[in-house]
């Protein structure tokens, strides 16, 4: 039997030791390689060998990140093995420490600034009810949301009498930051929008954004979905107020996971509607009338409370460390390279074919989405579906199909996917 101190340091290169043997014994999910795996060797690794890492079947091509991240080995081997702590030793608990340094760390900002949720839903939710508004208040959104992101608005507006405005997004990145000038007013109070949509996979200027809001007293409030993982990023250079993601998409972690970031300053703006184990510094109950001293717990743990998932948070610390052995940037330029191969060939197809994606290279990264012109193409995907894993977009009506890939992706996958496409144009 291990103890909990041992398990806490068993990291991102216990994980491929264990990934390392296993393949020696012939028992890992590839089995094609019979060599021991190095933390330090994931940087200089080609990305076939990068592939081996991920147990994410071969029978079809997956091109759908963006809905769901396969994990690499390391990343299961941490969480499975907490699971198996927890139900050996009885000792539950354990690892948020290590997952809001680590997270900290791979976003730049402060642990106390970070509130680990389970989706990014969920952190829309806090942030949606939390923010202190008023009937007659304006929250602009984008007309490209996700649902995730737009019920929650729309349903505080319904129940507190607000005005949701829409922006179209632009060809641009100067465009969309135009349209979302143009559509503040004096009653305007939050910018809430996506890093990048579900639907088109434009990468929005969301610095820019959050400066535009800055410096108009506004809260910007970022849906960043599809932003961790798929890029590095900098919360503090960023400069929103609030930023909820998931470990579950291209940060390739465990399913189920998220995070929300509150800005350190905003923090007592923020209300936290839910409160439960420490959630506050200070809390008694006199003659069966509950009181909460309104002395929150320092930083944003105010925001989630009570029993966790210890394996969750031992997951997310080996995704975290798993994405910073490989390199950020090696990982967004891979991902940029894929998306570069497809945009162009798709646009070889023909003007069959419309690209939502934005031509504009800052505007994309991980996501191209298109579709053919009169043809139903959820019938196109679903003829596609037994070799090729793809979403079809319904939001906003657009009967469209989006592509996201990662970096156990290959060209040779998206060759094979055009040729397949080509045959139901």
């Amino acid at each position: 039997m291990y103890q909990r101190r041992e398990f806490v340091k068993y990291g991102l290169a216990g994980m491929l030791g264990l990934f390392s043997e296993q393949l020696l014994a012939g028992n890992g999910s590839t089995g094609t390689r019979s060599r021991k795996i190095e933390p330090n060797s994931l940087a200089s690794r080609s990305w076939d060998e990068m592939r081996d890492l991920f147990p994410l079947s071969r029978e079809r091509a997956y091109l759908n990140n963006g809905t769901m991240g396969p994990s690499p080995q390391p990343v299961i081997d941490a969480y499975v093995k907490s699971i198996e702590h927890t139900n050996v030793s009885g000792v539950y608990g354990g690892g948020k420490p290590e997952a809001l340094e680590a997270l900290s760390r791979f976003l730049n900002c402060d642990k106390e600034e970070l509130a680990i949720t389970h989706n990014v839903t969920e952190g829309i939710n806090i942030a949606a009810w939390g923010v202190d508004l008023k009937p007659g208040d304006e929250i602009i959104l984008s007309k490209e949301e996700h649902v995730g992101n737009g019920l929650p608005w729309l349903h505080r507006a319904k129940a507190d009498g607000l005005v949701v405005r829409t922006i179209a997004l632009g060809a641009t990145a100067d465009e969309t930051l135009q349209n979302i000038r143009s559509a503040i007013s004096p009653k305007t109070r939050v910018i809430a929008v996506p890093h990048i949509p579900c639907t088109n996979g434009q990468v929005l200027p969301i610095r820019e954004i959050c400066a535009l809001a800055r410096a108009r007293n506004i809260l910007s409030f970022v849906d960043g979905a599809h932003g961790t993982g798929m890029m590095p990023l900098d919360l503090h250079d960023m400069g929103c107020d609030v930023y909820a993601s998931c470990c579950h998409k291209w940060l390739l972690g465990p399913k189920g996971t998220g995070y929300l970031y509150v800005r350190k300053e905003y923090q007592d703006e923020l209300r936290a509607l839910f409160v439960g184990g420490y959630s506050g510094l200070d809390w008694h109950v006199h003659e069966a009338v509950p009181f909460i001293d309104d002395n929150y717990t320092v930083g944003a743990h105010r925001y989630y409370y009570g029993t966790q998932s210890a394996a969750q948070y031992f997951g997310i610390q080996a995704a975290v460390e798993f994405q910073e052995a490989v390199g950020k940037e090696r990982i967004r330029d891979r991902i940029a390279e894929l998306n570069e191969h497809l945009f162009q060939g798709l646009r070889s197809l023909g003007t069959t074919v419309e690209i939502l994606t934005p031509e504009e290279r800052i505007s994309r990264l991980g996501v191209v989405a298109f579709r053919i012109r009169n043809k139903d193409n959820n019938a196109i995907k679903s003829a596609l579906h037994e070799d090729y894993e793809i979403r079809f977009v319904a939001e906003s009506n657009l009967n469209s199909l989006r592509v996201s890939t990662h970096i156990y992706n290959s060209m040779s996958e998206l060759d094979g996917f055009l040729k397949a496409l080509s045959e139901h144009i």
